[in-house]
């Protein structure tokens, strides 16, 4: 059971901020991205926003004018910092789990819940991976605001079955993160919906387990990131239709299946979590 004192101490314990966003003695920048940072990037004349990169969120209303009443800090955020073509897939992802169809954005299931997003996406017909910010250095001021405001963030991400230290051709999701029972509420449903579900581990990429990952963020200092092999994000879409422009209107069975899962996974969370 979580209470005002303990998020109190939460605050108390997150890490300083420096210019720009960044925190105070943060790891440095992956030595394959181009931009140590997002705030590098969007500073960058030669990328034109809108053409090279898009930013998406959405963030519900909290009105809380009353002095006798409450209102109910957000419960979950869900993100993709590598969204569009960086690492395909995640965008629609993000957008299905945050409780959003990704061909219109209509609520799915109607009923609801819907939970906030944000997303950093690559808009180029080609080489967007030089648009990766390593999770460690995202320092976009929504994406932070939005997690920081949050009691659980989960972050989508993808990957190659090389860097998650599979054998080629594996179809599996590693689950990572600081909040051991996300992990462990993500890692039941997902195997319970018949994927392969593996704990991340090594490289910090992969396992986010630094508290300056965007992903453990949140109110509490964790989070859960979950890193979808190529293999398992291409299976979720109609073949041929793999691209940026069409994956949204042609998902597959197995997309739905994955997204119901985790979402599953994130109201166990949040009925774990009363605030007083």
């Amino acid at each position: 059971m979580i209470n005002r004192r303990t998020l109190i101490a939460a605050f108390a314990a997150a890490p300083a901020l420096g210019t720009l966003g960044a925190a105070v003695g943060s790891t440095p920048a992956s030595a394959a991205d181009v931009y140590p940072s997002n705030a590098a990037l969007y500073a960058d004349p030669a990328l034109v926003e809108g053409v090279d990169y898009g930013r998406r969120y959405r963030r519900h209303l909290i009105d809380d004018q009353s002095p006798r009443s409450r209102t109910p800090f957000v419960r979950t955020t869900v993100i993709a910092p590598h969204g569009g073509g960086i690492e395909g897939g995640t965008s629609e992802l993000c957008l299905a789990v945050a409780g959003y169809h990704p061909a219109g954005l209509a609520p799915t299931p109607p009923a609801g819940p819907t939970y906030d997003f944000w997303m950093f996406e690559g808009l180029r017909s080609a080489d967007n991976g030089g648009l990766h910010v390593t999770s460690t250095r995202c320092d976009d001021g929504v994406a932070r605001a939005m997690c920081g405001g949050s009691l659980n963030v989960l972050a989508l991400h993808g990957c190659t079955t090389a860097k998650a230290g599979l054998e080629p051709g594996a179809r599996a999701v590693l689950v990572g993160g600081l909040d051991p029972a996300f992990r462990q509420y993500l890692m039941e449903e997902l195997a319970a919906a018949d994927l392969r579900v593996v704990t991340a581990s090594g490289d910090e990429e992969i396992a986010g387990v630094s508290p300056e990952n965007i992903c453990n963020r949140g109110l509490l200092g964790t989070g859960a990131q979950l890193e979808l092999t190529a293999e398992l994000r291409a299976a979720m879409f109609t073949p041929g239709k793999n691209t940026r422009p069409d994956r949204a209107a042609n998902t597959l069975p197995l997309f739905w299946s994955f997204t119901t899962a985790v979402r599953t996974a994130i109201g166990r969370m949040e009925a774990d979590q009363p605030v007083l």
